[in-house]
């Protein structure tokens, strides 16, 4: 399947949260925090108001409850607003 985000949406998708910490505990599934870093797969055209400031392989971070979750081809993504998009990871 192919999504194409529209005006200033981005289409993300979400890195994987560490199950282990570096001292060697393992941190179950259940007590994970939601991941609040992706990786940009899409970007819409933006608009006159909000322009798109990041392109497609880059790493951002968001705000913690932004966005909407949507499954492609069985993997976890999620469309979000440019102004929802706080960093860019370098």
């Amino acid at each position: 399947m192919k999504i194409k985000p529209l005006a200033d949406r981005v289409l993300v998708k979400n890195d994987k949260a560490e199950t282990k910490t570096t001292s060697g505990i393992i941190i179950p599934e259940a007590a994970q925090e939601k991941t609040q870093t992706a990786t940009v797969i899409a970007v819409g055209p933006g608009t006159d108001k909000e322009k798109i400031t990041v392109k497609p392989g880059e790493r951002i971070m968001y705000d913690k409850y932004a966005g909407t979750q949507i499954k492609i081809d069985g993997e976890d993504h999620l469309i979000l607003k440019m102004s929802d998009i706080i960093a860019v990871i370098e």
